[in-house]
């Protein structure tokens, strides 16, 4: 299915300096935000606490946040659960006070607040509990990216394995910068969109690279940058459609989805639009300048095949 068609290739790859450039960059500004602000870890790693409190109507949500405030608990976050009557408090560790009797200290000031509440859970994460999440969100992460590289490798040849982890890495790394900068809450919402970012990536990369296979044995009087440009210009109209229609699904999670599903959203969109610059304008000008050929995708013919060729 095509939009449109594209009649003359886009010469994609007379900017590849430019874009990897500019991409070089970004990542260098993404890995120092890293480096000098770190990423501000909510209560699902750092340990914290969590009650659901449930209402005979709808929850006054400002209600209970400036509740909180007056307890010096600004920097918690308070969210609808499953319905406006159900609500999520999310609460960091105070060592001068016990969880459970800042808890029963809270509940009672929502009870006074509205009679109807009524306390349906509290659960408490410790600070080993964060960290254990932490280092298997990380493994997994990596577990993903080295499941990539021998899925890419297998199916085409190294080099397409090798640019397609760094445009990957490039994408994972500017969704990090980005919540370092801007110090918006990484939790593990965040982490499950940064590991299908990786997923939704590489897919657009082995279209790419799909077509550049198909054209290597199409145009057999292509240059490699003419075949890289054909393939790009060809998906191009897919790509526009794919994206388009992600992106429509994720705009609505993140304007109507609540608090709990935001910074999901926003790390799906800052990956959705970094992903398609990464696969277009950085993973296909490292393909060509690591030197891939025609040969290299070419099927081999054993020395001494018959040639049933007429």
């Amino acid at each position: 299915m095509e939009f449109f068609k594209i009649k003359h290739d886009i010469p994609f790859m007379r900017y590849g300096r430019i874009t990897t450039t500019i991409s070089l960059a970004t990542f260098i500004l993404a890995v120092l935000a890293l480096g000098f602000k770190g990423l501000n870890f909510g209560h699902d790693f750092t340990g914290g606490m969590q009650i659901e409190v449930t209402y005979a109507q709808p929850a006054n949500i400002e209600a209970i946040r400036g509740i909180l405030e007056g307890q010096h608990l600004s920097e918690a976050s308070v969210q609808n659960f499953g319905s406006a009557r159900d609500v999520l408090i999310s609460l960091p560790i105070k060592p001068e006070i016990s969880s459970s009797k800042l808890s029963e200290q809270l509940f009672s000031l929502l009870k006074g607040q509205d009679a109807s509440a009524e306390l349906r859970r509290v659960e408490f994460v410790g600070p080993q509990v964060g960290k254990d999440l932490f280092e298997n969100g990380a493994l997994a992460l990596l577990l993903v990216i080295a499941g990539i590289m021998a899925f890419l490798a297998a199916r085409f040849e190294w080099r397409f394995a090798l640019a397609a982890i760094i445009a990957n890495m490039h994408d994972i790394v500017i969704i990090l910068g980005m919540f370092a900068f801007f110090q918006w809450e990484f939790n593990l919402s965040v982490l499950a969109g940064v590991l299908a970012i990786l997923g939704y990536s590489v897919n657009e990369s082995v279209v790419v690279f799909d077509r550049v296979r198909e054209n290597f044995r199409k145009l057999r009087k292509a240059s490699v940058t003419e075949v890289i440009d054909n393939a790009i210009t060809t998906t191009m109209s897919r790509t526009i459609i794919t994206h388009s229609m992600t992106q429509l699904m994720v705009l609505a999670m993140f304007f109507f989805g609540g608090e709990a599903l935001h910074n999901f959203a926003l790390a799906l969109t800052i990956g959705i639009v970094f992903g398609i610059y990464s696969s277009v304008l950085v993973a296909s000008p490292i393909v060509m300048w690591l030197g891939v050929s025609r040969q290299d995708l070419m099927p081999v013919v054993k020395e001494g095949a018959a040639d049933d060729r007429p």
